[in-house]
Protein backbone atom coordinates (compact mmCIF):
# COMPACT_ATOMS: atom_id res chain seq x y z
CA UNK A 1 0.00 0.00 0.00
CA UNK A 2 2.77 2.43 0.90
CA UNK A 3 4.52 1.83 -2.42
CA UNK A 4 1.37 2.93 -4.23
CA UNK A 5 1.54 6.46 -2.81
CA UNK A 6 2.89 8.71 -5.58
CA UNK A 7 2.37 12.14 -3.99
CA UNK A 8 5.44 14.34 -4.41
CA UNK A 9 7.16 12.13 -6.99
CA UNK A 10 8.70 13.68 -10.10
CA UNK A 11 9.02 11.82 -13.40
CA UNK A 12 11.56 13.51 -15.71
CA UNK A 13 10.49 13.95 -19.30
CA UNK A 14 10.44 16.25 -22.32
CA UNK A 15 6.72 16.42 -22.99
CA UNK A 16 4.83 19.64 -23.63
CA UNK A 17 3.56 19.68 -20.05
CA UNK A 18 7.09 19.19 -18.69
CA UNK A 19 8.28 22.18 -20.73
CA UNK A 20 5.56 24.50 -19.48
CA UNK A 21 6.41 27.28 -17.07
CA UNK A 22 5.89 25.96 -13.51
CA UNK A 23 4.11 29.18 -12.52
CA UNK A 24 1.53 28.61 -15.23
CA UNK A 25 1.12 24.98 -14.17
CA UNK A 26 0.36 26.03 -10.60
CA UNK A 27 -2.21 28.56 -11.84
CA UNK A 28 -3.80 25.96 -14.14
CA UNK A 29 -4.05 23.43 -11.31
CA UNK A 30 -5.76 26.03 -9.11
CA UNK A 31 -8.20 26.82 -11.94
CA UNK A 32 -8.86 23.10 -12.40
CA UNK A 33 -9.65 22.68 -8.68
CA UNK A 34 -12.02 25.65 -8.81
CA UNK A 35 -13.60 24.16 -11.92
CA UNK A 36 -14.22 20.83 -10.18
CA UNK A 37 -15.91 22.46 -7.19
CA UNK A 38 -17.87 24.88 -9.37
CA UNK A 39 -19.52 22.07 -11.32
CA UNK A 40 -22.63 20.60 -9.74
CA UNK A 41 -23.88 18.08 -12.30
CA UNK A 42 -22.81 15.12 -14.41
CA UNK A 43 -21.80 17.34 -17.33
CA UNK A 44 -19.20 19.16 -15.23
CA UNK A 45 -17.69 15.84 -14.15
CA UNK A 46 -17.44 14.76 -17.77
CA UNK A 47 -15.56 17.99 -18.51
CA UNK A 48 -13.16 17.30 -15.60
CA UNK A 49 -12.52 13.76 -16.86
CA UNK A 50 -12.09 15.08 -20.41
CA UNK A 51 -9.35 17.41 -19.16
CA UNK A 52 -7.46 14.48 -17.59
CA UNK A 53 -7.84 12.31 -20.69
CA UNK A 54 -6.13 15.08 -22.69
CA UNK A 55 -3.55 16.22 -20.11
CA UNK A 56 -2.09 12.83 -19.18
CA UNK A 57 -1.36 11.60 -22.74
CA UNK A 58 0.14 15.00 -23.60
CA UNK A 59 2.37 14.83 -20.49
CA UNK A 60 3.32 11.21 -21.38
CA UNK A 61 2.51 10.13 -17.83
CA UNK A 62 0.81 6.69 -17.91
CA UNK A 63 -2.80 6.68 -16.77
CA UNK A 64 -2.00 3.81 -14.41
CA UNK A 65 -0.33 6.41 -12.19
CA UNK A 66 -3.84 7.75 -11.51
CA UNK A 67 -4.87 4.36 -10.18
CA UNK A 68 -1.75 4.16 -8.01
CA UNK A 69 -2.36 7.64 -6.63
CA UNK A 70 -6.02 6.95 -5.86
CA UNK A 71 -5.55 3.48 -4.34
CA UNK A 72 -4.37 4.68 -0.87
CA UNK A 73 -7.43 6.95 -0.46
CA UNK A 74 -10.03 4.39 -1.57
CA UNK A 75 -11.17 3.81 2.06
CA UNK A 76 -11.84 7.55 2.44
CA UNK A 77 -13.73 7.63 -0.87
CA UNK A 78 -15.85 4.63 0.12
CA UNK A 79 -16.58 6.09 3.55
CA UNK A 80 -17.67 9.39 2.01
CA UNK A 81 -19.82 7.58 -0.56
CA UNK A 82 -21.58 5.49 2.10
CA UNK A 83 -22.38 8.57 4.18
CA UNK A 84 -23.85 10.32 1.15
CA UNK A 85 -25.92 7.30 0.13
CA UNK A 86 -27.43 6.69 3.57
CA UNK A 87 -27.95 10.18 4.95
CA UNK A 88 -29.14 12.26 1.97
CA UNK A 89 -32.85 12.93 1.69
CA UNK A 90 -34.69 12.10 -1.50
CA UNK A 91 -36.56 9.29 -3.21
CA UNK A 92 -36.20 6.31 -0.85
CA UNK A 93 -35.12 3.06 -2.51
CA UNK A 94 -34.42 1.10 0.68
CA UNK A 95 -34.67 1.86 4.39
CA UNK A 96 -33.80 0.18 7.67
CA UNK A 97 -33.89 1.82 11.10
CA UNK A 98 -32.29 5.27 10.69
CA UNK A 99 -30.62 4.43 7.38
CA UNK A 100 -32.21 5.37 4.07
CA UNK A 101 -30.80 4.59 0.63
CA UNK A 102 -32.03 7.29 -1.72
CA UNK A 103 -31.67 7.89 -5.42
CA UNK A 104 -30.27 11.36 -4.82
CA UNK A 105 -27.81 9.92 -2.29
CA UNK A 106 -26.46 7.44 -4.84
CA UNK A 107 -26.07 10.18 -7.43
CA UNK A 108 -24.31 12.44 -4.95
CA UNK A 109 -22.04 9.60 -3.77
CA UNK A 110 -20.95 8.81 -7.33
CA UNK A 111 -20.35 12.49 -8.07
CA UNK A 112 -18.29 13.03 -4.92
CA UNK A 113 -16.19 9.91 -5.59
CA UNK A 114 -15.46 10.95 -9.18
CA UNK A 115 -14.68 14.49 -8.03
CA UNK A 116 -12.14 13.26 -5.46
CA UNK A 117 -10.46 11.03 -8.08
CA UNK A 118 -10.26 13.94 -10.53
CA UNK A 119 -8.91 16.20 -7.79
CA UNK A 120 -6.12 13.77 -6.89
CA UNK A 121 -5.24 13.06 -10.52
CA UNK A 122 -5.22 16.73 -11.52
CA UNK A 123 -3.09 17.94 -8.61
CA UNK A 124 -0.68 14.99 -8.90
CA UNK A 125 0.05 15.95 -12.49
CA UNK A 126 1.77 19.09 -11.18
CA UNK A 127 4.36 17.19 -9.14
CA UNK A 128 4.72 14.45 -11.78
CA UNK A 129 5.89 16.97 -14.37
CA UNK A 130 7.64 19.64 -12.26
CA UNK A 131 10.98 19.24 -10.52
CA UNK A 132 11.26 20.36 -6.87
CA UNK A 133 13.66 23.18 -7.81
CA UNK A 134 11.32 24.53 -10.50
CA UNK A 135 8.38 24.22 -8.13
CA UNK A 136 10.23 26.22 -5.47
CA UNK A 137 11.09 28.99 -7.93
CA UNK A 138 7.50 29.11 -9.19
CA UNK A 139 5.98 29.35 -5.72
CA UNK A 140 8.47 32.06 -4.75
CA UNK A 141 7.75 34.09 -7.87
CA UNK A 142 3.98 33.80 -7.40
CA UNK A 143 4.25 34.85 -3.76
CA UNK A 144 6.78 37.62 -4.43
CA UNK A 145 4.22 40.44 -3.91
CA UNK A 146 4.04 39.35 -0.27
CA UNK A 147 7.65 40.45 0.20
CA UNK A 148 6.32 43.98 0.56
CA UNK A 149 4.68 42.77 3.78
CA UNK A 150 8.09 41.53 5.02
CA UNK A 151 7.06 37.90 4.71
CA UNK A 152 9.91 35.37 4.16
CA UNK A 153 8.60 34.24 0.79
CA UNK A 154 11.69 32.32 -0.27
CA UNK A 155 11.89 30.42 3.01
CA UNK A 156 8.18 29.55 2.86
CA UNK A 157 8.50 28.27 -0.71
CA UNK A 158 11.57 26.26 0.20
CA UNK A 159 9.86 24.65 3.21
CA UNK A 160 6.75 23.77 1.20
CA UNK A 161 8.79 22.14 -1.56
CA UNK A 162 11.07 20.24 0.82
CA UNK A 163 8.04 18.92 2.71
CA UNK A 164 6.46 17.78 -0.55
CA UNK A 165 9.69 16.24 -1.78
CA UNK A 166 10.26 14.30 1.43
CA UNK A 167 6.90 12.51 1.27
CA UNK A 168 8.19 9.71 -1.04
CA UNK A 169 11.37 9.45 1.02
CA UNK A 170 9.50 9.04 4.31
CA UNK A 171 7.11 6.54 2.71
CA UNK A 172 10.06 4.46 1.53
CA UNK A 173 11.63 4.70 5.00
CA UNK A 174 8.36 3.60 6.62
CA UNK A 175 8.14 0.59 4.32
CA UNK A 176 11.69 -0.44 5.24
CA UNK A 177 10.98 -0.11 8.98
CA UNK A 178 7.79 -2.18 8.68
CA UNK A 179 9.65 -4.91 6.78
CA UNK A 180 12.43 -4.90 9.39
CA UNK A 181 9.96 -5.16 12.28
CA UNK A 182 8.09 -8.02 10.58
CA UNK A 183 11.39 -9.82 10.05
CA UNK A 184 11.93 -9.60 13.82
CA UNK A 185 8.56 -11.24 14.43
CA UNK A 186 6.37 -8.19 14.99
CA UNK A 187 2.64 -8.79 14.42
CA UNK A 188 0.87 -5.66 13.13
CA UNK A 189 -2.18 -7.14 11.44
CA UNK A 190 -3.92 -9.16 14.16
CA UNK A 191 -5.54 -8.31 17.48
CA UNK A 192 -7.83 -5.47 18.49
CA UNK A 193 -7.57 -1.86 17.38
CA UNK A 194 -5.68 -1.03 20.58
CA UNK A 195 -3.20 -3.83 19.93
CA UNK A 196 -2.63 -2.60 16.39
CA UNK A 197 -2.12 0.95 17.66
CA UNK A 198 0.49 -0.30 20.15
CA UNK A 199 2.19 -2.22 17.35
CA UNK A 200 2.70 1.09 15.51
CA UNK A 201 4.98 2.43 18.26
CA UNK A 202 8.05 0.44 17.07
CA UNK A 203 7.44 1.99 13.63
CA UNK A 204 6.78 5.60 14.60
CA UNK A 205 9.79 6.02 16.90
CA UNK A 206 12.43 4.94 14.31
CA UNK A 207 10.56 6.95 11.66
CA UNK A 208 10.72 10.15 13.73
CA UNK A 209 14.41 9.53 14.50
CA UNK A 210 15.13 8.98 10.81
CA UNK A 211 13.15 12.11 9.82
CA UNK A 212 15.05 14.31 12.29
CA UNK A 213 18.35 12.82 11.15
CA UNK A 214 17.55 13.51 7.50
CA UNK A 215 16.48 17.06 8.37
CA UNK A 216 19.77 17.66 10.20
CA UNK A 217 21.78 16.23 7.29
CA UNK A 218 19.88 18.43 4.84
CA UNK A 219 20.47 21.53 6.95
CA UNK A 220 24.18 20.70 7.21
CA UNK A 221 24.44 20.13 3.45
CA UNK A 222 22.73 23.46 2.71
CA UNK A 223 25.02 25.25 5.17
CA UNK A 224 28.12 23.66 3.61
CA UNK A 225 26.97 25.02 0.25
CA UNK A 226 26.79 28.51 1.77
CA UNK A 227 23.02 28.70 1.58
CA UNK A 228 21.86 31.93 3.22
CA UNK A 229 18.24 32.20 2.15
CA UNK A 230 16.77 34.14 -0.74
CA UNK A 231 18.64 37.42 -0.20
CA UNK A 232 20.88 38.05 -3.22
CA UNK A 233 20.17 34.60 -4.61
CA UNK A 234 20.55 34.13 -8.38
CA UNK A 235 19.12 31.44 -10.66
CA UNK A 236 20.77 29.54 -13.45
CA UNK A 237 17.43 28.99 -15.22
CA UNK A 238 15.10 31.95 -15.57
CA UNK A 239 11.36 31.39 -15.83
CA UNK A 240 9.75 32.60 -19.06
CA UNK A 241 6.24 32.18 -20.42
CA UNK A 242 6.02 30.76 -23.93
CA UNK A 243 3.38 29.71 -26.43
CA UNK A 244 2.79 26.33 -24.79
CA UNK A 245 1.78 28.05 -21.55
CA UNK A 246 -0.88 30.15 -23.26
CA UNK A 247 -2.20 27.12 -25.14
CA UNK A 248 -2.58 25.32 -21.81
CA UNK A 249 -4.29 28.34 -20.28
CA UNK A 250 -6.69 28.54 -23.24
CA UNK A 251 -7.54 24.85 -22.87
CA UNK A 252 -8.29 25.15 -19.14
CA UNK A 253 -10.37 28.30 -19.72
CA UNK A 254 -12.28 26.39 -22.42
CA UNK A 255 -12.99 23.54 -19.97
CA UNK A 256 -14.01 26.08 -17.33
CA UNK A 257 -16.43 27.69 -19.79
CA UNK A 258 -17.92 24.27 -20.61
CA UNK A 259 -18.44 23.68 -16.88
CA UNK A 260 -20.30 26.96 -16.50
CA UNK A 261 -22.42 26.13 -19.55
CA UNK A 262 -23.35 22.70 -18.15
CA UNK A 263 -24.25 24.33 -14.84
CA UNK A 264 -26.69 26.54 -16.72
CA UNK A 265 -28.22 23.90 -19.00
CA UNK A 266 -28.28 20.82 -16.76
CA UNK A 267 -30.03 20.43 -13.38
CA UNK A 268 -27.91 20.55 -10.22
CA UNK A 269 -27.34 17.41 -8.17
CA UNK A 270 -26.88 19.30 -4.88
Amino acid sequence: MLKDITIGQYFPGKSLVHRMDPRMKIILVILYIVMLFTGDNVGSLIVGIFFLLIAYPVSKIPMKMVAKGVKPVIPIILFTAVLNMLFVDGKVLWSWWVFKLTQEGIQLAVMMAVRIVCLIAGTSLLTYTTSPIALTDAIERLLSPLKKLNLPVHELAMMMTIALRFIPTLIEETDKIISAQKARGADMESGSIIDRAKAMIPILIPLFVSAFRRAEELALAMECRCYRGGEGRTRMKQLHLCGIDFVGLAFVVFCFALTLITNTLLPSMF
